[in-house]
């Protein structure tokens, strides 16, 4: 399904963002927040299947991605990120009916708001990245963990590569292909590469983009603004969850997230989607889309 959105605009405490957005005003609202690479275009099945559900779905450019603007405190922390996404609740009207769905950094950020006793949202759903805490206890049996440890550290190379200064910028669009290729093999991502590449077209939003990665490197650096968000950024959600991953992410193994699920807690599910790699929302959006919204009008109905 494609049907073409609604443009928001969004005037956030620290930020202004842009938004696409679908579905009634009176809506039960849904707040979709992108990760890296990609852009509020990843909702494109989604947002227009829970339109038609009823629902009100607001998907961000994030800090940094244009036409949202580059934060004028340059902060890309994800306590940062958490004050934008609790924000977008105010500014939107969001209700307690309000729910929160994150892929990759806006997993992260869906996560670890879904931990913080202010947070607005009554339940959230990520996509690709699981609750930290219930990866921590991960303990794959000793052969499995020859293989997977060893393997995550190759398939995670571009977190350091990201750490360099001005190197990164020079190389994102080759850097933005590779990694599309290689999280989600077989998938033509030529729409999405159109929409991030357009997306980080100016220096200064190549630099917004890297600097995710390079906030993480830099926890001494949270702005005092933002330091009470993000104390929660690694603990497990206290509100319903629901995570789903791909079953050939090239991104973070399957395997990780097999691993995890039985961590989940008892209002936390996970479940990995077959032939769908990291962008799985785009891969397998049929599949997707029912999960979604079996989960979500469970939420909004009780």
């Amino acid at each position: 399904m494609s049907v073409l959105p609604r443009i928001l605009d969004l005037p956030l405490p620290h930020v202004r963002l842009s938004a696409l957005a679908w579905g009634p005003d009176d809506g039960p609202l849904v707040v979709a927040l992108h990760g890296f690479p990609d852009t509020a275009w990843t909702w494109r099945h989604l947002g227009p299947h829970l339109a038609e559900c009823g629902f009100r779905v607001v998907a961000p450019f994030t800090r940094g991605y244009g036409p949202s603007d580059v934060p004028a405190d340059g902060c890309f922390q994800v306590g940062a990120l958490m004050a934008d996404a609790a924000a977008a609740h105010e500014v939107l009207g969001g209700d307690e009916r309000a729910v929160l769905v994150g892929h990759d950094w806006g997993a992260i950020t869906a996560n670890g708001l879904g931990a913080h006793e202010r947070n607005p949202y009554r339940a959230v759903v990520t996509l690709a990245v699981p609750p930290f805490p219930a990866m921590a206890g991960v303990t794959p049996g000793v052969g499995e963990w020859a293989r997977m440890i060893p393997r995550q550290v190759r398939l995670s190379w571009y977190t350091m590569f990201n750490q360099l200064p001005v190197l990164p910028e020079r190389n994102l669009e080759r850097l933005v292909r590779h990694l599309w290729r290689a999280w989600s093999p077989g998938y033509d991502a030529a729409e999405d590469l159109d929409h991030v590449l357009a997306s980080l077209a100016t220096p200064e939003q190549r630099s917004a983009a890297v600097g995710y990665y390079r906030a993480v490197a830099r926890p001494w650096a949270v702005p005092a603004g933002y330091a009470d968000w993000h104390r929660t950024w690694t603990a497990m959600p206290t509100v319903p969850t629901l995570n789903l991953h791909g079953a050939d992410d090239g991104c973070l193994q399957a395997g990780f997230a097999r691993r995890a699920a039985p961590r989940m807690p008892a209002h936390g599910e996970l479940v990995v989607v077959p032939d769908a790699g990291h962008f799985l929302q785009l891969e397998q959006p049929a599949e997707v889309n029912r999960l979604v919204t079996a989960f979500l009008e469970g939420q909004t109905q009780r």
